[in-house]
């Protein structure tokens, strides 16, 4: 993955996954997450997905991933390409 955009709610969580997935600091978040940028309402989806296509644009890269915590432990993840 060019850049990779994990949406938690807690800095602790975001360890977590990070260190489980073996995420690099310089591709992830790169804009800051849902800490810093605010995770909308029943948008987070949209914000993440415009973030990491921007992302994506911006850098002339190909492939992406965005990732959001849910309720109750689960979680969803999204690859997006970005065609040339």
């Amino acid at each position: 993955m060019d850049r990779v955009e994990v949406n938690e709610a807690f800095a602790a969580q975001y360890l977590a996954v990070e260190k489980v997935l073996g995420l690099k600091r310089d591709k992830t978040n790169v804009n800051g997450g849902a800490i810093a940028l605010g995770h909308p309402l029943g948008a987070s989806g949209t914000r993440l997905v415009i973030t990491i296509l921007n992302e994506l644009r911006r850098n002339g890269l190909q492939y992406g991933l965005a990732t959001a915590c849910i309720g109750g432990g689960q979680g969803i993840a999204m690859i997006v390409e970005a065609m040339k």
